[in-house]
């Protein structure tokens, strides 16, 4: 009987990094409001509501105001 040769497997090729995307800087436009995160808009609303005694039936007008705050916006 003939003797079977057993076969290895190649080495497992080493797998390359994700490729790095790269950052992109955007200019913005004179007047074009910043962005602003959502929890940092939510923490100064709350502060608003706090403020106003815990007023329920404000909500829209507090978050407005945290929004334009945050952006430099305010009137």
């Amino acid at each position: 009987m003939a003797e079977t040769v057993k076969k290895t497997k190649a080495p497992a090729k080493p797998r390359k990094a994700p490729a790095k995307k790269a950052a992109i800087l955007t200019m913005k436009a004179p007047g074009t409001p910043k962005s602003v995160s959502h929890e940092d808009v939510a923490q100064l609303a709350h502060r608003f509501w706090a403020e106003r005694g815990f007023q329920h039936g404000h909500d829209a007008e507090d978050w407005f105001r945290a929004e334009q705050e945050l952006r430099g916006k305010a009137s």
